[in-house]
């Protein structure tokens, strides 16, 4: 007697999944269209980047920087500036990071009437729509030179970044336990404070870390406006054609952009433990 199989020679996937692997098949297709029309639209030269004219004058360029000045006088101004930009990066990422807290209660539909959180999220979307540059451009008329106009507008810009991911975060926070102290008559703060806020706040540090070191890098380049730190040193030197100058400069931010990635790295694996 033949005994026909115990198991399927094929497993069929559920429905839903079948769809999600469609719409991802498709997202996927219209990102290669559209990268493959850019390469089509933009004129990029790439024989003339790879030519020997071209590494010729990138080789004799990058030699200029060689030796840099590490005179003690001029290194004590690199690391004032070096502190200067650390502590708008800071100053610029602590400050969105509450800001961005407040708007994000309205901006996340599970905390919001729809009106306000229409208001809120036009506000989170002006706010980093417009580039740190700008804002930065626009404080300085404001604040005048220094690293006052660059923490505002690292502020700015940052809150409606932050703003924007922490909405997302309240909205995707699991149900059940906001659920659980609904149904035992707690009054929306408290379903927010004891409930969801627990369940996010990794994810809200981690966010806050990611847009700290996104923030050195965007003060280095908001000093180049004139908004202080080591960008205004960059900025200075380079249009003097001081190369060595340039160089030490150049090192310490990367020795700044290093350490607070360190940091930042260091802060997550103790999270996950």
């Amino acid at each position: 007697m033949r005994l026909g199989p115990t198991t399927p020679s094929a497993v069929e996937l559920p429905r839903h999944l079948i769809e999600l692997r469609g719409r991802a098949a498709l997202i996927a297709l219209g990102a290669l269209a559209l990268a493959a029309a850019s390469f089509w639209s933009l004129d990029l030269q790439w024989s003339q980047l790879w030519s020997a004219e071209a590494a010729k004058a990138m080789s004799k360029f990058a030699a200029e920087f060689f030796p840099p000045d590490l005179s003690p006088p001029f290194a004590r101004k690199v690391a004032l500036a070096t502190a200067e930009t650390l502590a708008m990066s800071a100053l610029g990422t602590i400050l969105p990071a509450l800001f961005g807290l407040l708007l994000a209660l309205p901006a996340a539909r599970t905390h919001a009437r729809p009106l306000a959180r229409i208001l809120t999220r036009l506000l989170l979307n002006a706010l980093r729509a417009i580039p740190e540059l700008v804002w930065a451009s626009l404080m300085l008329i404001a604040a005048g030179l220094g690293p006052m106009a660059g923490t505002l507008a690292l502020t700015l810009h940052t809150t409606g970044v932050l703003g924007r991911l922490f909405a997302e975060a309240i909205e995707n926070a699991p149900p059940g336990p906001s659920f659980a102290l609904r149904a035992q008559g707690a009054r929306p703060a408290q379903v927010l404070l004891y409930a969801t806020l627990p369940q996010i706040a990794p994810q809200l540090l981690s966010y806050t870390l990611y847009r700290w070191e996104n923030n050195i890098r965007a003060a280095t380049i908001l000093g180049v406006v004139g908004a202080g730190g080591l960008g205004q040193l960059l900025s200075y030197h380079l249009e003097l054609f001081q190369m060595a100058r340039t160089a030490t400069v150049l090192l310490a931010t990367l020795a700044l952009v290093l350490a607070v990635d360190g940091a930042s790295y260091l802060v997550r694996r103790a999270m996950t433990r």
